[in-house]
């Protein structure tokens, strides 16, 4: 009998237990809960700086769902993400114009800003170098002026940077291709000058600054981790031979600047994009006793330098191949013939050059497909296929006149 009460007693006790345990985690539950729902006052204080120093662009209701009346901004404000109360991504837009708010460095614990196309005007808010945190910043495609912040050089966990499509002045900090984390740098289409620097020690895998004012040659030493890299439409000169050791080069652009010397070897190998028209390149393209195979839809840009020599066999297996306005001679080797009838080559412009034979003739029978684009104007041969599917700006004869000619395999001076 007393055994048995005793273990009633117990029975009882174990329930309590267990219901007292189930009610502590019911509050721990509901604690976290309240935290996390409520947003200090500053953080909600800089959400209303924010919201209006920002104006929405007609067509644009971005800005409905901030109701700070009685809404919780972590719960129902559109472009933003909390984590216990507190911001951690904002993203702004699109469609929207005003001036970027210092009060965004209020937000202590932003991750990742992003102001997406709109007519933002203004500079960049230096006080955003002050965000620990920050890991993402992207505000691309607006009006935004002044220079790039040097205290972004302070950002440590910086990730990505894109400041791409504004009207950014003045130089690239030069701390900034020194934070350790960097890995996407994107500054393409501002009004920046000065150069890059002797060195780029972030570990960037793409990097982006065409269409600006930067001058001067590329930096000595640049991450081998590198996949892409633009610096096209800019005033760079110099030789490139810091480029052979970037073995992990997907795409590459340095068209439309100042670069000279000879083109190295290595870096058709990786290339799947390799863009290096309007430049100074003199030598030759490729040479015969280098072999490669190009990956499938491959393009490659050499027009208008000062190339010379015959035709690389090498070069053959691009899907788009651009050799045009060059100083290259002799006959058009039969391994372009082959990509052009199999299909292999869709777009091979080699006028404005001196070559001298195009073989397709003695394949009897052998016509091109009619989604081939080929272009031999302007050479010491007469095109056998007119100038149909020359560009518009290709010479309009179709072949070089005939003293032009003699005189350059005499080694005059044409130009």
């Amino acid at each position: 009998m007393l055994q048995r009460g005793a273990s009633l007693l117990s029975l009882q006790s174990s329930k309590e237990k267990n219901m007292t345990h189930k009610l502590l985690l019911l509050l721990v539950h509901l604690l976290l809960t309240t935290v996390a729902s409520s947003m200090s006052p500053s953080e909600r204080a800089s959400l209303e700086a924010i919201r209006y120093s920002l104006t929405e662009m007609p067509g644009s209701s971005f800005f409905a769902s901030w109701d700070f009346s009685d809404s919780d901004p972590c719960s129902s404000f559109s472009g933003v993400t909390c984590s216990l109360g507190r911001v951690e991504t904002l993203t702004l837009g699109p469609g929207i114009s005003g001036s970027l708010s210092p009060a965004l460095s209020n937000l202590t614990r932003l991750t990742q800003l992003i102001l997406l196309p709109g007519l933002v005007t203004g500079p960049v808010p230096s006080e955003l170098g002050f965000l620990p945190s920050l890991r993402v910043v992207s505000l691309t495609r607006n009006r935004l002026t002044g220079s790039i912040p040097a205290s972004f050089s302070s950002l440590l966990d910086l990730h990505t940077l894109d400041l791409s499509y504004n009207q950014l002045s003045g130089v690239i900090p030069p701390r900034l291709t020194r934070l350790p984390h960097l890995k996407v740098l994107v500054l393409a289409s501002n009004h920046l000058s000065g150069n890059l620097g002797p060195h780029v020690l972030s570990p960037l895998f793409h990097l982006d600054i065409k269409m600006n004012g930067v001058s001067g040659p590329l930096p000595d030493f640049l991450p081998k981790s590198l996949r892409y890299l633009s610096v096209s439409n800019n005033s760079m000169c110099g030789t490139i031979e810091v480029l052979e050791s970037l073995t992990e080069l997907t795409y590459l652009d340095l068209s439309v600047n100042k670069f000279t010397g000879t083109i190295p070897n290595s870096i058709f190998r990786p290339s799947v994009v390799l863009l290096l028209q309007r430049n100074n390149f003199t030598g030759m393209a490729v040479p015969t006793s280098f072999s490669f195979i190009l990956p499938t839809g491959s393009v490659i840009d050499l027009s208008h330098n000062s190339i010379a020599g015959e035709l690389s066999r090498e070069l053959a297996g691009a899907e788009t191949l651009f050799l045009n306005n060059n100083r290259l001679t002799g006959e058009v080797p039969g391994d372009y013939i082959d990509s052009l009838i199999n299909g292999t080559t869709k777009t091979l412009y080699l006028q404005h050059n001196y070559l001298t034979r195009f073989p397709l003739q003695q394949r009897q029978g052998v016509k091109l497909l009619g989604s081939v684009s080929l272009c031999l104007s302007y050479n010491c041969l007469v095109s056998p296929f007119g100038l149909s599917s020359c560009p518009k700006d290709a010479a309009p004869l179709r072949s070089r006149p005939s003293s032009q000619c003699f005189n350059f395999f005499n080694h005059s001076s044409i130009t």
